[in-house]
């Protein structure tokens, strides 16, 4: 099917392109989120007559989600999850957390907004990507932690990881001592005595 873009489209094209794509795409999708025309005859002359306000109306959606990026550019929201001593998630943060959390701190981002190539699943610091505009991508940091007090450590730049490993393996010798130590008293309190 072929369309006229209204906006620029990302791995598409940009406004004002004429492209062809997969039916279901246009039809659910680009059409009715007003991203696209169906490109006929009438359509083509509509957006000619139209162009200069269509390209004012996405410049201005530009520049409004410019501004917000600058706000939101280099942000850091903290994500409060259980986790395993590996640092392993019990559950996962998913795009939806992190917009939840965006709202929360004043920001408006859609879910749709935020790209997360997969759910994170680990403790630690995360960067995201949230496109705001067809044209404006800023960065974010998800800090996921177990407590506040680990999300403070983690932004300091302490790698909360290596310090469960490390104090999983501590235990670990201590308990491995003890066990040592114990069987040691208990083998000489076996032990029969010599007759002197």
């Amino acid at each position: 099917m072929q369309v006229i873009l209204l906006e620029r489209v990302e791995k598409l094209g940009a406004l004002g392109d004429e492209v062809s794509v997969k039916n279901g795409f246009a039809r659910n999708y680009l059409i009715p989120q007003g991203k696209a025309l169906l490109a006929t005859e009438s359509n083509r002359a509509k957006f000619e007559r139209d162009r200069e306000a269509i390209e004012a109306r996405n410049a201005e959606a530009a520049a409004a989600a410019a501004a917000t990026g600058q706000s939101l550019e280099g942000a850091s929201f903290v994500l409060i999850r259980q986790s395993g001593d590996t640092g392993q998630l019990y559950g996962s943060v998913s795009a939806r957390d992190i917009a939840d959390a965006a709202n929360e701190a004043g920001h408006k981002v859609g879910r749709s907004q935020v790209r997360l190539n997969q759910p994170i699943k680990t403790i630690g610091l995360h960067d995201v990507e949230i496109k705001l505009h067809a044209e404006v991508t800023v960065t974010i940091q998800a800090n996921v932690a177990r407590t506040p007090d680990e999300a403070e450590r983690q932004a300091a730049g302490e790698n909360i990881i290596e310090t469960l490993q490390t104090e999983a393996q501590e235990a670990e010798e201590e308990r491995a001592g003890e066990m040592a130590e114990a069987a040691a008293e208990m083998a000489d309190q076996m032990a029969p005595e010599g007759d002197d």
